[in-house]
């Protein structure tokens, strides 16, 4: 079973620390929550395994089947097989959702040569009825004049297509309402049936009513301070981030005495 690994991760922006020194593994099949306040370094961390250039990784490392990705653009990051949802997810003008997802198909498969025009509208065809979407989305212009729920539902589509092995969703259910929230979900876990990794950064609770973690962390000022099964997420939709700050207090405390 190959592995991400990111160890020791340190990252900046602008000259600005945000990750202090984050250490996670995850393994294909599994799904791994991440929570934390606004300002904990969530985004940062999803941005920085996908290689985004404007962070700069200044010590540690990722590693990708225990090969360090540091050096590889998000290009090559992608057709290794990782794949990030946004948060905010781009409006392209005049790039219609099926060509953008054939092209990008073909980028990050680049092994299997480019997929014949009836194959990839078959398998497009297949995946969209899987996730309960009308054919003609894949007519619209990428994410121009689509909702909130409908760009979500648009990246999970890619992801659905795409079929990558590690899949980082950063706050895929940010501004869903609940029937959006469980389509997104459904089509999350058809992907995690074929073996996907998956790191899931959210808020809050419900999202993994529908999504089952089998690890949940939490994260507070750039590290990873505690973590636990879906039980954690529960007690942290109860008593919010509140006590694991103070229990971090406490530990810094007791440690100068």
């Amino acid at each position: 079973m190959s592995d991400l690994e990111l160890l020791n991760l340190h990252v900046s922006i602008d000259g600005k620390k945000i990750l202090k020194g984050l250490t996670l593994t995850i393994k294909q099949g599994e799904t791994h929550a991440i929570m934390g306040p606004n300002g904990s370094g969530k985004s940062t961390l999803s941005n920085a395994i996908m290689g985004n250039p404007k962070y700069s990784i200044d010590s540690g490392d990722i590693l990708l089947d225990g090969t360090s990705i540091l050096s590889l653009t998000p290009n090559q990051r992608a057709e290794k097989g990782l794949f990030l949802a946004f948060q905010y997810p781009q409006e392209i003008s005049g790039v219609s959702l099926a060509y953008f997802l054939r092209n990008a198909y073909n980028a990050s498969h680049p092994q299997n040569g480019k997929i014949p025009v009836m194959e990839f509208h078959k398998k497009l065809q297949e995946k969209m009825k899987q996730l309960k979407m009308d054919p003609s989305f894949a007519d619209r212009y990428l994410n121009e004049g689509f909702s909130g729920g409908e760009k979500k539902r648009s990246e999970i589509l890619q992801l659905a297509m795409l079929e990558p092995r590690y899949a980082i969703l950063d706050e895929t259910d940010s501004g869903l309402d609940i029937d959006a929230l469980k389509t997104v979900s459904e089509g999350i876990n058809l992907a995690a049936k074929n073996k996907l990794g998956i790191l899931l950064i959210t808020h809050y609770q419900r999202i993994l009513r529908f999504v089952k973690p089998d690890f949940v962390h939490v994260m507070v000022d750039g590290r990873i301070v505690k973590s636990g099964t879906s039980s954690l997420a529960e007690k942290l939709e109860k008593k919010g981030y509140e006590w694991v700050i103070e229990e971090l207090k406490e530990k810094a405390a007791k440690n100068r005495k």
